[in-house]
C-alpha cells in the first residue's frame, strides 16, 4: 500500500474505488505482497532447503490458500475442516502436518485415510487412539511428537504455547517415555519432533533457546527424527516502532543445529506470510462527541476483526484520501456492536476526519477473516485479491437471508 496524489492505492488499484464499487466493511489482499513474503522467507532459508507448510488457520480463504500452494508450500491444520480446506486447495498430502492437541477419532481417522505427511501428536492418549485406529485399518502412521520446550517467547501471554503453564506439547520426561512407546508399536512409525513457542515473535533468541532444548531432547533419547517441525510464529511489524524479526541470526542457529543433528527441517508460517498482505476497508458512520474524545464509528467491527478485542492487538489505520489537517481531538475507532470491547485503536494527532470518509485498517491478513463471526448477526465481508489492476472477488459478502 502506498499514497498516490494522496490517495491510497493497493498494488494499481485506489482503495476509494474498491469502496465506491464493492462497498465495505470489505478485506483487500495485495497478491504482490504475498508473492514477495514467500519468496523473502524461502530465501531466508534456502541453506537447508526446509518444507514450508502454511499455517491454514491464519487464513481459510480457499482461494488464498490456493494461490499460497502454487508456491510450493504445504500446509499446518488443526482441523478436520482446515484438513478438507487445504486438500480441496490442491496441497499435497505427504505437504501435510496436523497439529492440535484435541483430535476426534473422526479427525485422526480422516487423516490417516488421505495418507498426510504427519499427525503431530501431543499426548499418550491420543497416539494410543492413533494406534488403534491405525491396527483397525492395518497402516503403518507417521506422526511427530510435540515436545513442550518450557521457553518463554516472550510474546503476549494470550498467544504463547511453549511455557509448561501452557496446555500444547508434552514435558521432556513425557516426551521420552513417549518415544520408546511408539519404538515398539507395529502401527505408529515415529518420524518427527515437533514444536511451536507461540506468535508474532520479534527476537530471535527465543528461537535459540527452543533449539537448544531439542537438540538436547535428541540427544537424550537417542532416537533418529526423520524431520524436526520448529513450527511457526515469526511476528511482523503492526507499527513503525516495532522492530523486525532477524532471520539471518534464526538461520544462523538453525545451521548450527543441523551441524549436530541431520534431520529435516519442517516451518509452520501463517502470519509472516499472509499478516500484511490484507487491509480492512472501512466507512465511518457516524462521529459522536465523547466530551474528552470523539468516536469515530466505523461500519467494521471486532465480528470483522477480533484481535483488537481478544487480546489488544493493535492495528494502524490510514485515511483512504490523504489531508494535511490535523485534527485536536483525540480519536477512539471503534465499531458498531454493542460492547464495549468493540475498538481498535485511540490516537492523537490524527487527520481531521468526517462521516462518511473511508479508513484503510492495515495489516488484517492473519487472524482476520478467519477469527471473524457473525455476533450481533452481522453478515462477514467481502473478500478481494488484487494482483495488479486485476480485482478477483474470493469470497462473497454474506447476506443476511443466508444467516436467517
Amino acid at each position: 500500500m502506498k499514497y498516490k496524489n494522496k490517495k491510497l492505492t493497493i498494488e494499481k488499484i485506489n482503495f476509494q474505488n474498491l469502496a465506491i464499487r464493492f462497498g465495505t466493511p470489505a478485506y483487500c489482499y495485495s497478491h504482490s505482497k504475498l508473492e514477495e513474503n514467500i519468496n523473502n522467507f524461502k530465501e531466508n532459508f534456502k541453506s537447508f532447503s526446509p518444507l514450508i507448510c502454511f499455517s491454514v488457520k491464519s487464513n481459510t480463504n480457499l482461494n488464498i490458500i490456493r494461490e499460497i500452494k502454487k508456491f510450493g508450500l504445504g500446509a499446518d491444520v488443526v482441523s478436520k475442516g482446515e484438513l478438507m480446506m487445504a486438500l480441496k486447495a490442491g496441497i499435497s498430502p505427504n505437504k501435510i502436518v496436523f497439529s492440535g492437541v484435541g483430535k476426534t477419532n473422526d479427525e485422526i481417522k480422516f487423516a490417516i485415510e488421505k495418507k498426510i505427511l504427519l499427525i503431530n501428536a501431543e499426548s499418550k492418549s491420543e497416539i494410543q487412539v492413533i494406534n488403534k485406529i491405525a491396527k483397525r485399518k492395518k497402516k503403518i502412521v507417521q506422526i511427530g511428537i510435540r515436545l513442550n520446550p518450557n521457553t518463554d517467547a516472550k510474546t503476549l501471554k494470550q498467544i504463547s504455547t511453549g511455557k509448561s503453564e501452557n496446555k500444547f506439547g508434552v514435558n521432556s520426561k513425557t516426551f521420552h517415555e513417549l518415544v520408546n512407546y511408539c519404538k515398539n508399536s507395529k502401527n505408529i512409525k515415529l518420524q518427527c519432533l515437533s514444536v511451536h513457542i507461540g506468535s508474532q515473535i520479534l527476537d530471535h533468541k527465543p528461537y535459540e533457546r527452543m533449539l537448544k532444548a531439542i537438540s538436547n531432547i535428541i540427544s537424550k533419547t537417542k532416537y533418529k527424527f526423520e524431520f524436526v517441525d520448529l513450527g511457526g510464529g515469526m511476528g511482523i511489524s503492526y507499527s513503525n516502532k516495532i522492530k523486525k524479526l532477524n532471520y539471518k541470526k534464526y538461520n544462523s542457529a538453525i545451521k548450527n543445529f543441523l551441524k549436530k543433528h541431520n534431520t529435516k527441517i519442517i516451518f509452520e508460517p501463517g502470519r509472516s506470510i499472509i499478516g500484511n498482505t490484507g487491509t480492512l476497508l472501512s466507512k465511518i458512520i457516524y462521529i459522536k462527541d465523547g466530551g474528552i474524545k470523539k468516536f469515530i464509528i466505523l461500519d467494521a467491527a471486532m465480528n470483522d476483526l477480533m484481535r483488537p478485542a481478544l487480546y489488544g492487538a493493535v492495528h494502524k489505520i490510514l485515511p483512504i484520501n490523504k489531508s494535511n489537517i490535523i485534527s485536536r481531538d483525540i480519536y477512539e475507532f471503534v465499531g458498531p456492536i454493542c460492547e464495549s470491547t468493540d475498538k481498535f485503536v485511540t490516537l492523537k494527532k490524527f487527520q481531521k476526519l468526517k462521516e462518511k470518509d473511508f479508513v484503510a485498517i492495515c495489516d488484517v491478513g492473519a487472524y482476520g477473516t478467519s477469527l471473524s463471526s457473525n455476533y450481533n448477526l452481522r453478515p462477514k465481508p467481502i473478500e478481494l485479491l488484487i494482483k495488479g489492476r486485476k480485482i478477483k472477488i474470493i469470497k462473497n459478502r454474506q447476506k443476511h437471508k443466508d444467516l436467517i
